[in-house]
């Protein structure tokens, strides 16, 4: 057999990929076990009193290429998943871990199949959608003082939406559970993450025993597309600002993601006044 130079080990063929992801998973469990980290487990049915952040967005999309039944279970993943989060407190000094909360997606769970993306591809996968959960949660975290340790970004799958859309809509990548999402309540106050779902659309919000001193605001600055080898991609620099709530002055302005992401399809969606040579 020719091999080809520098490919991947997992590249090779599903199963060599299949047995490099159980390699990565078995690692990151290792990692947890002799992490110092102490992870966030405490649920409470009653919400803290003070609402630091909030986002909702609609479950199903509907465009060219998007597969409904697909959607639909996306909706019910996301369902099951919000469910092991809602009422979950942070105390100071604890993380938070996507997976470590919410656990592996299984059948079992009543998990079902969702668009996934692997190596740059759609297809369907048990428990596929999450990323919009976490997209969710990372969206609340960024207007806090909270400090995001793990955070992995992904294509855009879903090209640009219609309407208003918000910085960062190529959304959270999270993948059992070597992907994780990541943050560290660095605060001197319990905070807590309240996740539901209703009429097809996520709900979430980010609660404290007290209001923090300052408010946050996402910027995109330079949103545009470039076309590269018959492929678009989306550009943008995405900015955290920090205001004092009383003087509402601009105190910091930080750089959280430069984004460079893939559009993996729906092309005619894209405004031609943002395309770039």
């Amino acid at each position: 057999m020719l091999w080809k130079k520098d490919v991947l080990f997992c590249e090779i063929n599903p199963t060599c990929y299949a047995i490099s992801l159980q390699k990565e998973i078995l690692k990151r469990h290792i990692q947890n076990l002799r992490s110092k980290e102490i992870f966030s487990k405490t649920k409470s049915s009653e919400k803290l009193p003070t609402v630091v952040s909030t986002y909702s967005c609609g479950l199903i999309k509907k465009g060219k290429g998007i597969d409904p039944v697909l959607q639909q279970n996306k909706a019910v993943n996301i369902d099951i998943a919000c469910k092991s989060i809602n009422g979950l407190i942070i105390h100071p000094g604890e993380t938070f871990s996507f997976w470590n909360t919410v656990g592996k997606t299984t059948k079992s769970k009543g998990y079902k199949d969702g668009r996934v993306i692997e190596d740059n591809k759609v297809k369907p996968g048990i428990g596929g959608g999450l990323c919009n959960l976490g997209n969710t949660i990372h969206l609340l975290v960024l207007h806090s003082p909270l400090t995001v340790t793990e955070f992995h970004n992904h294509s855009d799958a879903l090209a640009p939406d219609h309407g208003e859309r918000i910085p960062f809509s190529t959304g959270t990548s999270i993948s059992y559970n070597n992907i994780d999402y990541r943050f560290k309540n660095t605060t001197q106050q319990d905070v807590q993450l309240c996740l539901w779902c209703e009429n097809e659309r996520l709900y979430g919000e980010l609660r404290s025993v007290s209001a923090f001193p300052y408010t946050y605001k996402l910027v995109e600055e330079n949103h545009h597309f470039k076309k590269k080898n018959d492929k678009y991609y989306r550009l943008s620099k995405i900015y955290k600002e920090t205001y004092d709530c009383k003087s509402e002055k601009l105190l910091n302005k930080e750089l959280v993601l430069d984004n460079n992401s893939l559009v993996m399809f729906d092309y005619d969606l894209i405004p031609k006044e943002l395309i770039q040579e």
